[in-house]
């Protein structure tokens, strides 16, 4: 297993391309990519850097439409224990995160949904900041854009967290289920999608346990998870994760291949280029 990968953010002279590549795309500009790729920081540094031109930009992640926890320990309780843990699919208020979408793509106004981690609760909608008018959303999510697998695809557990611990594939079938259910409604509403591909799924613990690790160095006092822990926790993600890296790269509309130190490939970057229209 690597170890901990220590990065300070994306290179300036990429936030530059992909906000230019987003403003041209329209109103919304994805960005998909495995846990700890950088997805979140990236959107962060375009945001910065279009509010500097005068853009007004938001970010809108689909950590901020978690099912709040009574919900999901509801489905734990009647449908599988696994699905109390926040993130794989089935875990989402995919209709809020549409509606805010369209209105945000219309123009309209809308309050945007956020999500408590360290309480592991839905904020009130009085606590949601309001956005009157914005010119650009960057969406930001794990899953982007993934298909769902076929039935069979599912038999053979991923690892050892679906072998011991989904045993009859029942959580497994449910996350599936939702993915080809409900995330296409989602989905067609991010036409401009940027895949962050990592090289391998092998790295994605490390990533996740540096994003763990500087989690810990803004809170000390706030619960964390150990790198046993950590490396579970991917297991639960590991089976779409992978379903992504062969799927994405056929599917979304800007890809770049990023190296263990989440450095973009430089062929990708010279071919990232604004495009409009459908």
């Amino acid at each position: 297993m690597p170890e901990a990968l220590h990065v300070h953010g994306p290179d300036p002279a990429f936030v530059v391309r992909v906000l230019d590549v987003a403003i041209v795309a329209g109103r919304i500009f994805a960005i998909g990519g495995a846990q700890g790729c950088g997805k979140s920081t990236l959107a962060a540094r375009m945001v910065g850097l279009a509010r500097e031109r005068g853009v007004r930009a938001i970010t809108l992640s689909l950590d901020d439409v978690y099912l709040d926890r009574p919900q999901r320990l509801a489905l734990a309780r009647d449908v599988h224990p696994l699905l109390a843990t926040r993130g794989p699919p089935g875990t989402h208020d995919i209709a809020l995160m549409s509606d805010v979408l369209d209105a945000l793509r219309d123009g309209r106004r809308a309050r945007l949904p956020r999500f408590d981690k360290l309480t592991d609760r839905r904020l009130p909608e009085r606590d949601w900041p309001r956005v009157d008018r914005c010119d650009l959303t960057i969406v930001e999510g794990w899953c982007l854009d993934i298909p769902a697998e076929s039935p069979d695809a599912l038999v053979t557990p991923m690892n050892t967290v679906e072998r011991d611990e989904d045993i009859d594939g029942t959580w497994r079938r449910y996350c599936n289920d939702a993915l080809a259910r409900d995330y296409p409604a989602l989905w067609s509403r991010l036409p401009h999608l940027l895949y962050l591909e990592p090289p391998s799924f092998e790295v994605v613990p490390a990533w996740r346990w540096e994003q763990e690790q500087a989690a810990r160095a803004s809170r000390p006092t706030a619960p964390g998870m150990s790198r046993a822990d950590i490396d579970r926790f991917v297991q639960l993600f590991e089976r779409v994760t992978r379903r992504g890296m062969a799927t994405l790269p056929a599917i979304a509309r800007h890809v770049v291949h990023l190296d263990g130190m989440r450095t973009p490939h430089p062929d990708d970057m010279a071919r990232l280029a604004p495009t409009i229209g459908g």
